[in-house]
């Protein structure tokens, strides 16, 4: 076959890949394709997204429950640095979910119930008894939560200004020693000493004068990428 003959077949080919054949980018089947499983849970209900993700376990209730438990238990070990104290408490109470299906003390509609507000309160990082000016800022929120959980009222050194918060003192600490690490953290504090011993030094009369609590929560504030 001759040049000019293959040239006129290119031609040709061309034309029908342009005609019949479509190339288009791939399109998302459904918009929840990029979701992970607790995110679904949250956005769709926990028995739609058992539906989406997990039909092919349908049936095997076991399956299904282990899958969202093991999920939550990957979030939390995830997170947990970031609010100790808050994602203890949320293990605690997957664990003793876990112990009541295991024990068929509890019916699985309703284990369903209460996994889901596990995953929503997990996914979220707070709860529904988060005081409301704690929701906007994790970093207030981790304070509040760690503040609380080993703090007792006793040991708040200064007395509290009255106000709207007066009545949780847990919450006006915290708004305190947030005002306070934004108001003295030098640029570029982390992994530097001296700069780290500015905010340290900051907290010490605010937490009265425990060096140890100190340290305790300093290792808390220095995991949030707000400060």
């Amino acid at each position: 076959m001759l040049d000019g003959d293959l040239k006129s077949y290119e031609a040709d080919m061309r034309h029908l890949i342009d005609t019949y054949i479509q190339a288009d980018e791939p399109r998302k089947i459904s918009p929840f394709d990029d979701m992970g499983l607790l995110e679904l849970i949250v956005k769709t209900g926990i028995a739609d997204a058992i539906a989406l993700r997990l039909g092919q376990m349908s049936g095997n209730n076991d399956a299904v429950a282990e899958t969202i438990e093991n999920n939550i238990r990957s979030k939390i070990t995830k997170e947990h640095l970031n609010n100790p104290a808050y994602y203890d408490k949320m293990s605690a109470q997957l664990q003793e979910l876990i112990e009541l299906r295991k024990a068929k003390a509890i019916e699985y509609e309703e284990y369903l119930k209460r996994i889901a507000e596990v995953v929503k309160q997990v996914d979220g990082g707070h709860g529904p008894d988060t005081p409301e000016p704690l929701k906007k800022s994790r970093a207030l929120r981790t304070l509040y939560d760690n503040l609380k959980a080993n703090v007792s009222v006793d040991e708040v050194a200064e007395p509290l200004a009255e106000g709207a918060y007066a009545m949780d003192p847990f919450l006006e600490l915290a708004l305190k020693l947030d005002e306070t690490i934004k108001m003295v953290r030098p640029d570029g504090w982390r992994g530097h000493q001296p700069r780290e011993n500015t905010i340290r030094a900051a907290l010490l009369p605010l937490l009265n004068n425990d060096k140890d609590e100190v340290e305790r929560m300093f290792v808390v504030i220095k995991a949030q990428s707000e400060y």
